[in-house]
Order: C-alpha cells, then sequence, then structure tokens
C-alpha cells in the first residue's frame, strides 16, 4: 500500500490542484482591490495581480497586511500594493474605506469580494447582523454598491465574488436571517455562500440590462476548492482534520487560480452572472438559480442595509 501511494501521490495532487489559470494578461494602469487579501488565497490572488498591475488590500486587521503587502512587493517589485482597512463586519468601516478609495483613485477595473469568515460560533456584526451572512454577503454587497459607479466609469470592469461549493447546502431562510430562531455555525456558512451566488446572478441581470454593450461589466461568482487555509480556525475539529488531510487539500496559490482567472482571462470579457470551479463553469445548484430567491435577497439586503439600489 504505502508503495502504490507512492507512485499515485504524484497524479493524485495534480487532480487535488485543479484547474491553473494560463491567461498572462497585463493589467498597465488598472487598479484592483482584494478583499481578505493578507492570508489564504486573498494574498496568492494579490501576489499574482500584483505582477500584472496595481492592488489594493483591504483588509481589517493592518498589521497582518502590511506584513503581506510587504512580502508581495518585495517578490514581484510593484510598489503598487496598496493596504487599506476594511471591516466587513462594520458598515461604517465599509463606508470610510468607499469613501477615502473614491477621494484617492481615479479608476476601479477589478472588484475581487474575497474577503469570508467560516464556522463562527454565533456572533452579530456591529450592525446586528449574524456574522455569517454580515460578512460574506452583505459587507460585500455594500461594498460593491459604494464602488459601482467608478467600476462603471472605469469600463471595461469586473466583479468576482468568491462563492463556495457549500452553496448546494445553503437556503436562503428569510423568516430567520439571523438565525436568531435556529443557529448552526456549518449551514450559515452555506446560507452565505449561496447568498454570494444569487447576488452575483441578480447583479449581473441588472448590469446587462443598463448596459449597451455586455462587456462593460461582468460580475461572476466562485468556487476556489477546499484549501488549506485559516479559513477553518473557528473550528478545532476541522483544523486538526486539515492538517490531517493536507495532502487531498488545494495549497493557497491552487485555491487562487479561479479567482485569478475570473479577473483576467481574456475569453470572460462578455461573460456574467456565471459560477465557476477550477477555471471552468460549475453547476449551480437549484437555489442559486432562483431568480424571485435572487431579487427578494437585493430588496431585503437594501433594506438590511438601508441603501437604494434600483
Amino acid at each position: 500500500v504505502p508503495v502504490l501511494f507512492l507512485v499515485a501521490a504524484p497524479y493524485i495532487r495534480r487532480y487535488v490542484a485543479g484547474g491553473q489559470c494560463k491567461s498572462t494578461a497585463k493589467l498597465d494602469g488598472k487598479v484592483v482591490i482584494v478583499t481578505g487579501a493578507n492570508t489564504g488565497i486573498g494574498k496568492e490572488t494579490a501576489r499574482d495581480l500584483a505582477r500584472r498591475g496595481k492592488v489594493i488590500v483591504a483588509c481589517r486587521d493592518i498589521r497582518k497586511a502590511e506584513a503581506a503587502a510587504s512580502e508581495i512587493r518585495t517578490e514581484t517589485g510593484n510598489q503598487q500594493v496598496i493596504v487599506k482597512k476594511l471591516d466587513l463586519a462594520d458598515t461604517k468601516s465599509i463606508r470610510e474605506f468607499a469613501e477615502k478609495f473614491l477621494a484617492e483613485e481615479k479608476e476601479l477595473h477589478i472588484l475581487i469580494n474575497n474577503a469570508g469568515v467560516m464556522l463562527c460560533p454565533y456572533s452579530k456584526t456591529a450592525d446586528g447582523f449574524e456574522m455569517h451572512l454580515g460578512v460574506n454577503h452583505l459587507g460585500h454587497f455594500l461594498l460593491t454598491f459604494l464602488l459601482l459607479e467608478r467600476l462603471k466609469q472605469s469600463a471595461p470592469a469586473r466583479i468576482v465574488n468568491v462563492s463556495s461549493l457549500a452553496h448546494h447546502g445553503g437556503r436562503i431562510r428569510f423568516h430567520d436571517l439571523h438565525g436568531e430562531k435556529c443557529y448552526n455555525r456549518g449551514l450559515a456558512y452555506c446560507h452565505s455562500k449561496l447568498a454570494n451566488v444569487l447576488f452575483t446572478r441578480e447583479l449581473a441581470r441588472r448590469l446587462q440590462g443598463k448596459s449597451q454593450r455586455r462587456a462593460e461589466f461582468t460580475a461572476n461568482a466562485l468556487h476556489p476548492g477546499s484549501v488549506h487555509s485559516e479559513l477553518v480556525r473557528h473550528s478545532f475539529v476541522m483544523t486538526w482534520l486539515w492538517k490531517i488531510f493536507s495532502f487531498f487539500l488545494k495549497t493557497p496559490w491552487e485555491g487562487a487560480q479561479t479567482s485569478i482567472y475570473c479577473a483576467v482571462a481574456e475569453e470572460l470579457d462578455s461573460v456574467t452572472g456565471q459560477y465557476f470551479s477550477d477555471c471552468q463553469p460549475a453547476y449551480v445548484s437549484p437555489w442559486g438559480r432562483d431568480d424571485e430567491t435572487a431579487k427578494k435577497l437585493w430588496n431585503v439586503s437594501c433594506e438590511l442595509l438601508g441603501i437604494q439600489w434600483d
């Protein structure tokens, strides 16, 4: 058995690694925002894109973000890797980030909504939203809303939402969005990832409807794969399992490939409202294709955030 495993190991690793972004597209003169880019796939996404253009590292933990940005600057030789504070669990922080960004940057070509939380014990954001829903969905929903005009002015532009295969286990429980009646940390994560897929679908529909040229604005979602990262830090059991089975998990670099693909691949210039995995289109759950739920979630999200987004 050990001999067979050694023989099969390279093939197993190649299968686990999944698709790889082959695009060599440069982003000269372009600006990219990557949320949660201080660790994991966000950091690897920022590292790759820093070899192509200017990257804004948007993170809650400034110390970690500065360390990551410094490492990326040294490795890529690109000094245009800039750290800005963004706490997606606080709408005040999101608004402050957007206000400063819009004052300092005249263009925005790619927004990668990457940051996320997973398996959190029950808790709420500064605004009273259940943590998974608040950070993974509502925080990025508000951020996208605040930056959309700058994206439009910079068109062609792309919005990339990092979702998960876990969206298959999610449901939008409008009667208990914040888990006050019933809470399961695993399901809460699934619900928020489904929200990412539905947001992407509805956003693409709305952008497409208002644009004469379909390629001007695109919004796509993706599953990065099962990645060995800090995302499972809130669960002792998952952290333990991740260490034991790390051989069968993607590295952060491998997990970042589909995010990078959605951000730069030339063949996606006019592709919008889709869901990708391993750098190719992937199956979306029936709940992720429900247009009525997508529209209702959009309206409820606007109400919760106190915004009008028509």
